[in-house]
Parts: structure tokens; sequence; C-alpha cells
């Protein structure tokens, strides 16, 4: 994208309200990430999912969701967590056949429809590597006993569920280990939206090294041992532990023992006036634990805070409100953003929105059109057509170019091009009469699956037509509708310093001009105009979500006209060709009464020099006076790099007349509001939100 020249424009400003969508999506719960890709730590889950199923349920898009947190980190030869959405969706009444789909050893997402009594009482069913246990709406229920997650057991989704009422009579119950979920030494498992309480031992107990956990938005209640981490010598448990509801619990809130990273942000805990259950204390750090303890809030709880003279526990932004006796911290921990991104809400709000969001949604697991508790209907969905491309020769497509081509125009179904491992150096276009198509690796990471090509606008075309100007240097231009991109890397990998005959060094990674455009897990990365979101034309809607990834750049690397959505996902800013630092994230050309550019729970960072890089500045393309060019930035980490005062004018226009804010942004590039830095209002914000971009589209992994 170049700079337009000054032009006089006399535009009209449209200063405008819209409708408030809700997102369904609690505000801070926010998928992991990395500053850098350069590990691939921080992945989020890969993207292939078959929504068949044997009972005749299609899975809703949030059932092939990934986890945020520390289980969200790849290690131990697991990429993420994503329980089983790569297998079929079943519906399960009864015990036998809950215990068949979770002993399996193929990936299921099983669907409780309905109250399932455990027996005999205190029954663990044990559940292997790759499923998902949801609850269908609030009807699913496992009552009188739990789950158990054995050794090696891996990549497990419990969600959306009432655990309840294995208790035996008998408070601090030493005969009776009947836990709501329990694991032994399993990794990467997501424990999130349930109801857990009333149990004979623990709610949750995360022992003998199980790590890459994450415990999120779950409401905990009406128990004693609550919820107990670690319990061996080794110092080897990774856990997050976010927005959950301890109400009525007496002790380990959480007890963390021996834990080597241990995040708990943005809980609420409760104790209750007046009750049978009096608190002991609230969150514990034994042994060796390294402990991070941040914006969370504690109401009438006895010994808020309590840690062992070897632990280390550090707090911070946390709200005390009517507790006493015990609250202390000390020591040096570690820093939960080199794992993962994550945007903690306040402290203040952590009691409303626990309250509204922790524990099973109505929404969750049930068709749009389905009552909970009602038999799920008779769906048939048409299995997707796969094309296999393998550069060395053992697929029948070489290149991603000849799968496209191979896909029917007009086609009607979603078609997956699965690219093996390697790296595809050519030019691909997804024409527009070509829709619901998929490009995904094949791979354990997305760096391994590589498509990169070297044009730039003013390269010479190699028919001798001319040159190449910006988009259409791209390397991969979709220009379809309903596109999915997930578990690779695009990249545009121009030599900027070899070409400097160049009059411009645009070179774009990615140009999308097509609506309902999801790129899921990938990297895309270049220099200058890496990723251009555009629409098929001025007139047409273009929407873009992308999550869990990774954009690359240093000059108006996000750009165009599209109303994207980059949700969850780290944008790393890369010093220019000959070393400078500066540039800007964002160019966005919006057209009037439309939405732009949406950057939400992220992180904005890069190896560049402190306030070098602006957010973003104003482009109107072809001096358009009347377009409206709109950046927001919300709950997303800003790094030292930003400048304190991020927007700036383009071509003769000032980014003043447009619509450029941000709004609970943290970090040490954040910044309070001001006449050069504007922040939304909380009734403007409530109008900001993916959902309000999006339009009722909802993006669903296939």
């Amino acid at each position: 994208m170049s700079e337009t020249p000054a032009r006089t424009r006399a535009k009209a400003r449209h200063r405008r309200r819209r409708k408030i969508l809700a997102t369904g999506v609690p505000l801070a719960l926010v998928a992991a990430g990395a500053l850098a890709y350069g590990t691939d730590t921080g992945v989020f889950g890969p993207g292939s999912a078959r929504a068949a199923s044997a009972a005749g349920y299609t899975a809703p898009a949030w059932a092939t969701a990934g986890a945020d947190g520390f289980a969200s980190v790849d290690a131990l030869g697991q990429r993420g967590t994503y329980g089983g959405r790569d297998g079929e969706t079943v519906t399960v009444r009864t015990q036998a056949e809950l215990e068949k789909y979770a002993t399996a050893e193929e990936p299921y997402v099983i669907v409780v429809a309905g109250t399932i009594r455990l027996a005999p009482v205190g029954k663990e069913i044990k559940v292997r590597s790759d499923k998902t246990i949801v609850g269908a709406g609030t009807s699913g229920q496992i009552v009188g006993g739990g789950f158990f997650l054995g050794t090696g057991v891996h990549n497990v989704i419990i969600r959306n569920l009432t655990i309840r009422d294995s208790y035996q009579g008998v408070w601090n119950d030493k005969e009776h280990d009947f836990d709501a979920i329990q694991m032994d030494g399993a990794h990467h498992v997501w424990i999130d939206h349930n109801d857990l309480r009333h149990m004979a031992d623990g709610l949750i107990d995360v022992r003998k090294d199980s790590t890459y956990v994450t415990v999120s938005w779950n409401r905990l209640s009406d128990n004693n041992k609550t919820f107990g981490i670690g319990w061996t010598e080794n110092v080897a448990t990774d856990i997050t532990v976010h927005h959950n509801w301890f109400r009525e619990t007496e002790q380990r809130n959480p007890s963390t023992d021996n834990a080597a990273h241990a995040h708990l942000y943005n809980n609420y805990l409760e104790d209750v006036p007046g009750t049978g259950i009096t608190s002991s204390y609230g969150n514990y750090a034994r042994g060796r634990t390294s402990m991070v303890l941040e914006n969370s809030y504690f109401q009438g709880v006895n010994n808020p805070v309590i840690k062992d003279a070897t632990a280390s526990l550090v707090q911070r932004g946390n709200v005390f409100s009517g507790t006493s006796g015990r609250n202390e911290s000390g020591g040096t921990a570690f820093d939960p953003a080199r794992f993962y991104a994550y945007t903690p809400d306040r402290a203040a709000d952590v009691p409303g929105l626990v309250r509204a969001g922790a524990g099973p949604r109505t929404s969750i697991g049930v068709a749009d059109d389905q009552q909970d508790g009602a038999a799920p209907k008779t769906a048939t969905t048409k299995a997707a057509t796969t094309l296999t491309v393998a550069r060395d020769g053992t697929a029948r497509y070489r290149t991603v170019q000849a799968a496209v081509d191979a896909v029917p125009a007009g086609n009607a179904s979603r078609v997956v091009i699965a690219v093996k491992p390697g790296t595809y150096r050519e030019t691909v276009k997804v024409p527009s009469d070509k829709p619901h198509v998929t490009i995904q690796g094949t791979g354990t990471s997305r760096k391994q699956t590589v498509i990169t090509y070297d044009n730039a606008a003013g390269t010479p075309k190699p028919d001798g037509s001319g040159t190449y100007g910006t988009s259409g240097s791209a390397t991969v231009a979709v220009e379809a509708d309903d596109f999915q991109a997930r578990n690779l890397t695009i990249a545009n990998d121009f030599d900027e310093a070899a070409h400097q005959s160049l009059d411009g060094h645009q070179a774009v990674a990615l140009r999308t001009a097509a609506d309902k455009v999801f790129l899921d897990g990938v990297i895309v990365t270049g220099d200058q105009d890496t990723l251009l979101l555009d629409t098929a034309a001025k007139d047409r809607l273009g929407r873009v979500y992308m999550r869990d990834s990774y954009v690359v750049g240093n000059v108006d690397f996000i750009f165009g006209r599209a109303s994207a959505v980059i949700d969850r996902s780290v944008i790393t800013l890369k010093k220019r060709w000959n070393g400078t630092s500066a540039g800007y994230v964002t160019a966005p050309s919006t057209p009037a009464d439309r939405k732009g550019f949406l950057i939400s729970r992220s992180v904005v960072d890069g190896d560049v020099a402190a306030g070098s890089f602006h957010l973003g500045r104003t482009w109107h393309a072809g001096g358009d006076a009347a377009l409206d060019p709109q950046t927001t930035v919300r709950d997303t980490r800003l790094g030292a790099a930003i400048k304190s005062t991020p927007w700036s004018d383009m071509g003769g226009f000032s980014w003043k007349d447009d619509r450029f804010a941000e709004y609970r942004n943290s970090g040490p590039g954040a910044g309070a509001t001001g006449p050069d830095r504007p922040h939304l209002t909380d009734s403007q914000a409530a109008g900001q939100e993916i959902g309000d971009w999006l339009g009722g589209w909802v993006p669903t992994a296939s």
C-alpha cells in the first residue's frame, strides 16, 4: 500500500452509534500466545475438525475451540489443547455410553445430554487422550462421581458440565477419594465453564506432575478440600487458573505445591457470612512453588493469601474486601506473558464478570433452534473433500495451486487442501468462483508448512506485461468467500536491501478480497504491507476473523478496507531493511458506515526500539475523502515500542477526523486517554466488540 498525495478534501464527519451485539465470549477469555513466533510456543490447537455424528449431532463452533493459558502451550509433543475436535461428535445419555466414548482410543467430542448418575458412587470414569466432554446447555450433569485422567493422558477438554454430589456425610473425609476431576500425570488439559460442588474429596486434583493445565470460568462451591495442585517433590506443573468463582469452600482454593509456574488471575473468592462453611485459607503457595497472583478479588476470606518460606509468590492488582488474617507475598516469580498472551480484567470488575460468566452456559452444546434438555435434532453434514499436497511427490498434487485448480468452479461444499510439511515456493490464488476452500498444514507446527514467494510492487511480471502492483504482489491471494487457512505460514520474503532501485517496497504475503475469511492458527510474515485485508469491491462486505495467529511486519503491515478482527494473536514488530526501528501497524481504508480493524485480546510487541511504532495511520485510498478509516485496539498488551501518540496522519488526511481509539490496553506501551490518544468509554466499547464486527457470522473451524 503506497501513500496517496495530499489532496483537498471536504469530508463530512460520520459519527454514529451501532447496534450492540453480544459476542458470547467473556472479555478476558484470552488464548495463549508469545511475543515472537521463533520457538512456536504459545501455539493454539490445530484446526481440522469433522462435524459428523453417530447420534446426528453437529458440534457448534465453540466445541472446536482450543484452550488458553498454559494448556495452549506447545510441549511434550502436543500442540496446544483442542480435545476431540478432529473426531466425531457423539451424544450420550447413559453411563455406559459415556464410558464407551471417554475410554476409546479415537478422538471424540462427547456431548452429555441429561443427567447421568454414576454407579457405584464415587466412580471416576477413566478418560483417554483427545477427548472433549461437554454438557448440552445446562442439562449435562454427572452425579455421584467424576473423571480420572491417568499418566500420559493428554489433550482433554471438560466443559460446561455440572459434576456434583459424591459427598458421603463426613466433612473432612479421609476414607472416600471421590473427586470431580482428578489427574495423575496428565498434560494439556482444559477445565472450563463447569459447576463443581459437594464432593467427598476434591473438586479438582492436579497431581503427580500433571502439567500444561488451564482451569477457567468454573464455579467451585460447597466443598472442603477444593482444588489441590502438585503433591510431588518434583517442580513440574505449569498451570493457569483464571476467572473461577470459589464460593463457600473451606480450603485449597487452590493449594499449590511445588508448581513450576502457577498463574492465578481474575478469580473471585467469596466467603458468605452466616453460613455453615467458613474459609480456612484462600490461595496457598507451598514448597518450591513459583506463583503469580494478579487482579483477583477476595471477599470475606480468612487468610486470603499464604505462602511457605520456600515458595515465591508475587502479588499485583488484587482487591481484598472484608478479609482477615494472613496476606503474604515474597520472592521473585515469572512473567506469564513469556509463555502466552493474556489481558487481565480489572480486579474491581471481577465479581460481576465471574458471577455472570462462570459455570455452564445455556448457549453451549445445543443447536441454535434447540431448547436445553431436548434431544438433539437429526442433522447431516456432508464430509469435506480432501486434496493432499506434498512437494516430494508422495501425494496427488505437488503444488498448492494445482490443488486449488482441481477444485470445481461453483464448489458447493467444503474442500480441504491438506498440505504436507515443506516449503512451497509459489504464488497461490483462490478465485472467486471457488468458495468453501480450506488450506491447512498437516505438520505439528505451523512453521513446518510454508508458502512463500518474493514479488513486490514494481517486480516485472514473467510474461513481460508490466510490473506487479501492491495487491498483485501477494504470495497467497484469496478472492473466494468462506475461505479458511490453518496451521501454516504464509510469507513474502522479498529482499528490500537488494532492490533499492524500486520505488516502493510493498510486498504482500496474504491478500483477502472476500467475505467470511477465517484465519486460524497461522503465521503471516513480511516487511511492508504484509497482510492486505480487502473486499471484492468498494460496495461489498468483506469480513475477516483471525485468531491465535502471528502477523509480522514493519510498515502498514495490516491494511485494507475489510471489516477484520484480529483476536487472541501476536503482532510482531520488525526492524526495517536497514536496521532502523520505525513503522505503522495498521493502515485502514474503511468505507463510511462500515467497521474497520479490531485488534482484541492480543499482544503487540517486537525487538525494536522503544517508542518507534505507531498503532496506525489513516489511509484514504486514492484520496477518497468519503472514507472513514477505523482501527480499535482493545484489551491488548502493548510493548514499549508503541509511541505515546500512537496514531498518525497520512496523505493530507488527519487521523483525528477518522475512527481511531483504544480501550483497556495494558503493558508499557499503553497510555492514558487524551487529545492525542482517545480511549473509548465503557458505553462506546459495548458497541465495539467482536460480534459487532462479524455481524451474525460465527466462524467455525472446518
